[in-house]
């Protein structure tokens, strides 16, 4: 049982306010300084990534992967995103505003160039690479950005 319905939406509010009862209830906020939280957060990337180690590369949507590892990396995910959350929390960020933000600082920073807007016309994309201005010196100088 998750303790909430198959309709109900999942917000990082929901996601907050659940992690929050669940620590409380088990005395946990005592070990929950920002400083535990983001080892726990960095121990979990690494057993994601265990995951993936010997797989190479793999294709979107994970065709040849049996549904127990689907299942596997799906709960690996999910307890790096609940202490995200749980670290956003304790640090008072509001995570969803804040990775709104980032994505608006991004499309700035990144922006989408002629060159880029001509490759999809013509069919082609190259959505890896784009122009960006170093404005780190009074130059000017441009470099080239390969994701």
């Amino acid at each position: 049982m998750t303790g909430f319905s198959e309709a109900e939406s999942v917000t990082l509010d929901l996601l907050k306010k659940k992690m929050a009862e669940f620590a409380r209830e088990r005395n946990w906020d005592q070990f929950h300084s920002p400083r535990n939280l983001l080892l726990a957060l960095v121990a979990e990337v690494g057993e994601l990534s265990e995951i993936f180690q010997w797989k190479g590369e793999v294709p979107k949507g994970l065709p040849d992967w049996k549904e127990e590892e689907k299942q596997h990396l799906g709960e690996e995910l999910s307890d790096v995103l609940l202490y995200l959350v749980r670290l956003s929390d304790i640090c008072g960020v509001d995570l969803g505003k804040a990775a709104l933000r980032k994505v608006e600082l991004n499309a700035i920073k990144y922006p989408v160039s002629q060159k880029q807007n001509q490759n999809q016309t013509n069919g082609t994309t190259n959505a890896h690479t784009t122009t960006a201005i170093n404005t780190s010196n009074d130059n000017n100088n441009t470099e080239e950005i390969t994701g």
